[in-house]
């Protein structure tokens, strides 16, 4: 069946680069009309910084041009909010109230609007107008400072937490939490997610442990951080690498069966020093053979030993192929919605052109030739 899950929601969408757009994405994968709103010069930085990128944030969506700067804008925008369900922006605090259209002057025009702001440090605070980027909310979370080998520096990762998990799904759960509310209550409301806020609530770990020992585990010393050697990451013979989740003492045993080597399984599963000697034997004995040999002997033996693969090398994985997560376009990966729903699907559709759709959309709303003129003469859209 044709995807009806968020079908018949209109979402506006004034953000830009990576949370946000990842944020609406979702929606439009999952249905929703996202209308993409862009200042006409030049639009989204992303259609600059990284062409790729924005491409793959941006598909399924319509794009309309308007410059929020301009008084017939905002009035073109408070227009659209009145037939819209979901705003979302990610300006600092404050911006869009100075303009005219934040979220008191949009919820007078729309009672059942929602509203939601995605910002690096949410609405209140002492941080609230600061700038910042993934890097900084990771810092500021803890996340950071557990993210690198024992004895080591903090070291980044390839994957944006911050930004993706900590703000845009969790912003999109947000979002969603709302447009139920309002439909049983008939009122909006505003949704405010601080990257940082949402970054620090999945640090479920962090703080199990400060909960257990009364303060952090050094870096590299967590029990899923490497603190335990049934739960690392090991070099193999060819120097790719390893990663052995044998956590449980079932699948580590399992481990010692497959590898015949049960003297292993008389060795301390604890961290520290206590775990010295069973890691020092694990790391001898991944050098033995390569990534690949490991992973052909390890399969099927229920023991949680995965090859490390390039980003490259994962779009080749058979179960990767197998649940359809990355397709071809023209020679490039695309990724769609990683959901599977019994009866739907999510949607795809191509990646708008700055302004492709406001002649469209905003006749959708009322607006005739002349008005659409006017507009474009004073350099609102």
């Amino acid at each position: 069946m044709a995807n009806p899950l968020l079908s018949g929601i209109r979402v506006l969408d004034l953000t830009r680069l990576l949370p946000g757009p990842f944020c609406s994405f979702y929606l439009a994968q999952l249905g929703a009309e996202v209308v993409k709103l862009e200042e006409p010069q030049g639009g989204d930085y992303a259609r600059m910084l990284s062409p790729e990128l924005f491409t793959l944030l941006n598909r399924g969506k319509k794009s309309v041009t308007l410059d929020l700067r301009q008084p017939q804008a905002v009035a073109v925008l408070k227009v659209m909010a009145a037939q819209a369900d979901v705003l979302i922006e990610s300006f600092r605090p404050g911006v869009m109230d100075k303009l005219g259209c934040g979220y008191h002057d949009l919820k007078l025009i729309n009672p059942r609007l929602v509203y939601a702001a995605l910002t690096g440090y949410g609405q209140t605070g002492p941080y609230k107008d600061r700038a910042g980027h993934d890097m900084n909310y990771c810092a500021y979370a803890g996340l950071l400072d557990q993210t690198g080998a024992a004895g080591g520096p903090p070291v980044l990762s390839n994957f944006q937490g911050a930004d993706l998990a900590g703000g845009a799904l969790t912003c999109a759960l947000g979002i969603l939490a709302a447009v139920i509310g309002a439909r049983a209550s008939g009122q909006g409301t505003m949704v405010d997610v601080g990257m940082l806020d949402g970054t620090l609530a999945l640090q479920a770990l962090s703080l199990a442990t400060i909960r257990t020992l009364g303060g952090s585990a050094e870096r590299g010393g967590d029990i899923l951080s490497g603190g335990l050697a049934n739960y690392s990451i090991y070099a193999c013979a060819d120097g790719k690498h390893v990663a052995l989740a044998a956590l449980e003492p079932k699948f580590f045993l399992n481990f010692c069966k497959a590898v015949d080597r049960p003297d292993l399984a008389a060795l301390p599963l604890a961290p520290g020093a206590d775990g010295a000697a069973l890691r020092a034997a694990l790391s001898a004995l991944f050098k033995t053979r390569s990534r690949d040999e490991w992973e052909q002997l390890l399969a099927g033996r229920d023991c949680c030993v995965s090859g490390i693969y390039t980003p490259q090398e994962a779009l080749d994985n058979p179960q990767v192929k197998a649940r359809g997560l990355v397709r071809m376009e023209d020679g490039k990966p695309v990724s769609d919605l990683p959901i599977r729903f019994s009866d739907a699907a999510g949607t795809a559709g191509d990646c708008p052109a700055l302004g492709a759709d406001t002649a469209d959309v905003l006749a959708g709303l009322g607006f005739d030739a002349a008005a659409l003129a006017a507009l474009h003469a004073s350099g609102a859209i």
